[in-house]
């Protein structure tokens, strides 16, 4: 394998993942000492801090995403990027998040809720909603992908491995350590991956100082060298920055509704005072704001790497932070920067494995193979548990398939592929969570119309190639989401107020 990194670099970063994992099974193993039962594993058995859940939520909702994938698509096509993604997307999530972080767990404590689907099912007093949506969260596994490929570009790049291996081991031991901690062990390794990745996105963002030393006039010259549209708030040679419909309106309702994800949404729910909630808040978005501005990184790369080569080769979109950073940094920074960026996919990784075991195990299975689950109690929780660790070696398996064929031949980034799925799901739970929220005595068939009406909308538009944007050889999918949320959410409200009318 052509690799970036020296033989100084390889040996000592495999010491310090070799420290790193041990580390991570000593919170796991103190964690699962405590997991009697379903309940345990999806909301923790202990009380956490408003620090500790607030740096978990920040960890959690800025993945390998932000810091691997993300920064790749500024890389290619600049500014535009940054505005998209650093700027508008945030402030649409933390408006959001403040709002609907209150709402929901005041329904979610009184609801009772393990999981997004049992909200679902007990809000509309329906077990078909809910395993509808249980069934709809294997959307997210297109998330799991994308994370494993990212971590799987550093650490290959990092260690000088092939990936395929790279990608076996971290299949392996991140569902396998998931099949036992839950939420008692994840909140703490959260926590502690969410500082380093702090550390981390500060030297990453420090390590563009030189760039800047003409001032904010000379950094433009430099982007304005690299192509026309480079130093532009917007990109007509892109497919994801086109104009500021898709930059500015886009990225502003996918923000809104990207909080409707389980291992987000129901992150409040482990904090067990109301009077923390607030602290909570301020300390997530304090440290997600940080989080949000690696993308910026991609700017850097690319400057680095004009011509997007290294050692002679052209360097893939998802590996291009891998590449900055093995070239760019001394031994121990290096060590640093990859243990953060490790840190960054292992902490949404984790959410999604615990959020969508758990669901698949309460929300879908049980509901349909009740019957074959003991009346005993005791007997009941150990048959659940060993269900909920069939439900991650299955979604360890479906999540290498896909890894492997992203790794292979992706179409341009997983990214899209991942935004495709998770895009979709988010349409899906937008109308039903907000609605459930802000807007009473909303029927049983108003938010299952909508839900079906987005996920329809979603996958038409995006295969379909309904729309003026959706021509291109690789599609924008915060496109056809969009479309999907105005529609749906006109539909539900359409029907809410005509059925309201009829009852009067």
């Amino acid at each position: 394998m052509n690799s970036l990194a020296s033989s100084d670099q390889i040996i000592a970063t495999w010491i310090v993942v070799i420290l790193y994992m041990a580390i991570i099974l000593f919170f796991v193993i103190r964690g699962a000492l405590r997991v009697k039962n379903i309940s345990d594993y999806a909301l923790g058995s202990i009380t956490f801090s408003p620090l500790a859940v607030g740096l978990a939520l920040a960890a959690s909702m800025t993945s390998a995403a932000t810091f691997i994938i993300n920064p790749g698509f500024i890389a290619l096509y600049g500014m535009s990027g940054v505005l998209s993604f650093g700027i508008v997307m945030p402030l649409a999530i933390f408006v959001s998040l403040t709002l609907m972080t209150k709402r929901f767990r005041k329904s979610g404590s009184h609801v009772k809720a393990l999981t997004m689907a049992q909200w679902m099912g007990k809000m509309y007093n329906s077990n078909t909603y809910a395993i509808f949506f249980a069934f709809l969260s294997l959307l997210l596994i297109t998330f799991i992908v994308l994370i494993c490929v990212g971590l799987t570009q550093v650490l290959s790049s990092a260690l000088s491995l092939e990936p395929v291996w790279v990608l076996v081991g971290i299949i392996v031991f991140v569902f396998g350590y998931m099949m036992f901690g839950g939420a008692n062990s994840m909140v703490y390794t959260n926590a502690i991956q969410a500082t380093l990745m702090f550390i981390v996105a500060v030297v990453l963002l420090a390590s563009g100082a030189d760039f800047f030393t003409n001032g904010l006039s000379g950094f433009k010259e430099q982007l304005m060298e690299i192509g026309p549209h480079y130093a532009s708030w917007t990109n007509p040679d892109s497919f994801l920055f086109r104009d500021y419909f898709e930059i500015i309106f886009c990225q502003a309702v996918i923000g809104i509704a990207i909080v409707c994800q389980p291992h987000i949404i129901t992150k409040s729910l482990l904090l067990k005072d109301e009077k923390d909630v607030n602290r909570y808040l301020v300390i997530g978005i304090i440290v997600l704001a940080v989080f949000f501005q690696v993308v910026f990184v991609g700017i850097f790369a690319r400057l680095r790497f004009p011509d997007l080569m290294a050692n002679g080769q052209p360097i893939a979109m998802d590996g291009i932070v891998s590449a900055y950073v093995v070239s760019e940094f001394s031994i121990y920074v290096t060590i640093l920067v990859v243990l953060g960026l490790i840190s960054a996919g292992l902490s949404t990784l984790e959410g999604l494995i615990q959020s969508l075991s758990t669901s698949l195990t309460a929300d879908l299975i049980k509901p349909i193979f009740g019957n074959r689950f003991s009346r005993n109690a005791d007997r009941q929780s150990k048959q659940e548990i060993l269900v909920n660790k069939l439900v991650i070696v299955f979604l360890a398996i479906v999540s290498f398939i896909f890894s492997y064929q992203q790794l292979v031949s992706p179409n341009l980034s997983v990214g899209i592929f991942a935004q495709n799925g998770v895009y979709a799901y988010f349409s899906a739970a937008f109308v039903p969570v907000f609605f459930g929220m802000f807007i009473k005595g909303v029927r049983l068939s108003t938010v299952f119309t909508a839900s079906l009406v987005a996920v329809l909308v979603h996958f038409t538009v995006y295969y379909g190639q309904f729309a003026p944007y959706m021509k291109e050889t690789v599609n924008n999918p915060a496109i056809a989401s969009t479309a999907a949320l105005l529609i749906s959410v006109s539909i539900g409200l359409l029907m809410h107020f005509l059925g309201r009318r009829q009852h009067v």
